[in-house]
C-alpha cells in the first residue's frame, strides 16, 4: 500500500483522500442505498452504521435488499447494533427482540446457552447481510444507579461478566458475523451518560485491570474481530480526556497493555462525550490520532459529515499533525475484514434459544395468587423512559394483557388504578424503579392498599419493598415479557 503525505502531488492527495474514507461508518437515511452513499463507496469508504430510527431497518427484506445493494459497487463494513434485550435493532425497535439482554444471561449464568444465544442472533444478522454487530456490551455494572449500561450488561462481577464475554463473542462469530465488544474502558462504574457527557470512571490501573479489563482480556482470548471504545475519563491514566481521543487509553492500555491488534471502533462521535466541544471531524482526526481504527460516526451523520471529516483528516495529515503511516495503518487493519468469517449459512436462526434463556432468568420472591377463575389480573405499567441507547422500544405485558393500564404514577393515577381493579387482582409492571422515585412511589401506594398485588420488575431488581411478591426478569425485550406473563398466567 502507498503511503505517502498530501504534499507529494495528487497521487498523494488521492490515495490520503481514500485512505481517510477507509475509515469511516457513517449513516443513510432510508431503505434504499442513496447515490451519494454508492459513490462513496467507490471511493473507498469502509462501510456504514445501520440505524432503526433512520429507516434502514422497515422489516428483514428490505434489510437484504438493502446491503446487496451496497455489495454490488463494493465489499463494505455493515455495522449494526444488535445487543439483544433492550437495545434491539432488527425488528426489535417494532415489537421487542425475541432474546433476552445480558442482564437475563449473566442471571442464568450458563455460558453455553449465552453462546447459543449469540449465534442465533448473528445468524439472523448474517441472513440480511450484517457484518459488523456493535455487541456484547462487556462492561461490569457495577454502578447500580447506571443510566446507560444497566441491564445490557452481564452483571457486576467481573468474572461472570468475563465467561460470558468470551461466549458472545464466540457464538457470534460462528455465526459469520464480526464481534465488537464494547465500551473499552468499561462504561460499568458510571452514573453519567456518555451521549450527554464524559462520565468519569475514578479507578486506579491495579482495579482497572483487576475489573473493567477482565472481561476485555476475554473478549480478546475468544478472538473478538472489533473493540470498540466508550467516550470515558479516566483521571489517573487520560486526564480529563475521553478514552476515544487518548493515545494513553488506546494505543497504551488496549494495544500494548492488553496486546490487542484487531480492529478498534470508536462508538459514535456524535455523541458529546466524545465531540461536544470540538465537532465530529476534529474527534476523528484525534481518534485515529490515539490509536482508533473506524470511526462511527452516529446516527445523524450522513454525506456532509463524510466530506468534513475526509477534509480534515487531509488537512490533518498535510500538515504533519496525523502520519501518513497512522492513517494507513487505519485502514490496512480495517481493510483486512475481507479475511473475517462473515457470510450467511455458518448457523441457523434459534429463537427458542431466547424463550429457554428468558424463562430460566426469572426470579420469583413470594408466592403468585390464585386469580379468580375467568378474570384476570388488573395490569398496570408504570412509565419509564429508556435512554437514548434503548430509543423508542416497545416493552411491558400489554400484549398478553389487553386491557392494560399505562400510567404515569401521579397520584391521580394511583386513585384510578385502584377503582379499576376492583375485584380483580393487581399487577404492577415496573421498569428501574431503583433510578425512578415515581415508579418506587406509586408502586408503594398501590401496595398499601393491595397488599395482594404482584410487582414485575423489567429493568435490575435493585428495589423491592419488604414483604412483597416480587418478579424479576432482568430485562424489557419481548422474551422477557413473554416469560413474565407465562408465569402470571397470562399467556
Amino acid at each position: 500500500m502507498t503511503r505517502q503525505t498530501g504534499r507529494t502531488g495528487r497521487t498523494g492527495d488521492d490515495e490520503i483522500s481514500r485512505l481517510a474514507r477507509g475509515t469511516l461508518l457513517p449513516a443513510f437515511a432510508g431503505a434504499v442505498p442513496p447515490r451519494w452513499l454508492l459513490d462513496e463507496l467507490e471511493r473507498g469508504l469502509a462501510g456504514v452504521t445501520l440505524f432503526a430510527i433512520n429507516g434502514n431497518v422497515p422489516d428483514t427484506e428490505a434489510l437484504a435488499a438493502l446491503t446487496a445493494g451496497l455489495r454490488k459497487v463494493a465489499a463494505p463494513l455493515v455495522a449494526i447494533d444488535e445487543e439483544g434485550g433492550d437495545v434491539t435493532r432488527l425488528g426489535g425497535h417494532l415489537t421487542g427482540s425475541p432474546y433476552p439482554g445480558n442482564a437475563a444471561l449473566g442471571a442464568v449464568d450458563d455460558p453455553a446457552l449465552t453462546r447459543r444465544v449469540y449465534r442465533s442472533l448473528g445468524a439472523e444478522l448474517a441472513e440480511v447481510g450484517v457484518n459488523l454487530n456493535f455487541a456484547p456490551s462487556v462492561d461490569v455494572n457495577t454502578a447500580a444507579d447506571n443510566p446507560v449500561i444497566g441491564t445490557r450488561s452481564f452483571g457486576a462481577d467481573a468474572a461472570l461478566v468475563a465467561r460470558h464475554a468470551a461466549a458472545a463473542v464466540t457464538g457470534t462469530q460462528e455465526a459469520g458475523v464480526a464481534a465488537c465488544a464494547k465500551h473499552f474502558p468499561g462504561h460499568g462504574a458510571t452514573v453519567e451518560d456518555s451521549h450527554l457527557g464524559v462520565p468519569v470512571v475514578d479507578a486506579d490501573l491495579e482495579l482497572l485491570d483487576r475489573r473493567e479489563f477482565r472481561p476485555f482480556r476475554a473478549a480478546i482470548e475468544a478472538g473478538t474481530r472489533s473493540v470498540m471504545t466508550g467516550h470515558l475519563d479516566l483521571p489517573a491514566i487520560t486526564a480529563g480526556v475521553p478514552a476515544t481521543l487518548s493515545h494513553a487509553a488506546i494505543s497504551g492500555l488496549l494495544r500494548e497493555r492488553l496486546g490487542y491488534d484487531g480492529v478498534i471502533v470508536t462508538d459514535a462521535l456524535d455523541m458529546d462525550g466524545a465531540s461536544g466541544a470540538i465537532g465530529i471531524p476534529e474527534a476523528g482526526v484525534r481518534a485515529l490520532l490515539a490509536g482508533a481504527d473506524l470511526l462511527c460516526l452516529g446516527a445523524r451523520e450522513h454525506e456532509a459529515s463524510v466530506r468534513a471529516t475526509v477534509a480534515a483528516v487531509e488537512e490533518a495529515v498535510r500538515a504533519g499533525r496525523l502520519p501518513a503511516e497512522r492513517l494507513a495503518d487505519a485502514a490496512e487493519r480495517t481493510g483486512q475484514r475481507q479475511d473475517w468469517p462473515t457470510g450467511p449459512g455458518a448457523a441457523a436462526a434459534d429463537r427458542e434459544a431466547g424463550l429457554e434463556a428468558a424463562r430460566r432468568a426469572l426470579r420469583l420472591t413470594g408466592v403468585l395468587p390464585r386469580w379468580s377463575s375467568g378474570t384476570g389480573p388488573l395490569v398496570v405499567e408504570l412509565e419509564s423512559t429508556g435512554n437514548i441507547a434503548v430509543g423508542p422500544t416497545p416493552w411491558g405485558l400489554s400484549p398478553w394483557a389487553p386491557d392494560a393500564v399505562r400510567a404515569a404514577g401521579t397520584d391521580g393515577d394511583v386513585e384510578s388504578v385502584l377503582d379499576r381493579a376492583g375485584g380483580r387482582g393487581l399487577v404492577i409492571v415496573l421498569r428501574d424503579a431503583h433510578r425512578h422515585a415515581v415508579q418506587r412511589s406509586a408502586a408503594t401506594a398501590l401496595l398499601a392498599a393491595r397488599p395482594d398485588a404482584v410487582l414485575v420488575e423489567m429493568g435490575l431488581p435493585v428495589w423491592s419493598p419488604e414483604g412483597a411478591v416480587h418478579l424479576a426478569t432482568y430485562g424489557a425485550a419481548h422474551a422477557n415479557a413473554q416469560a413474565a406473563a407465562e408465569r402470571l398466567g397470562l399467556a
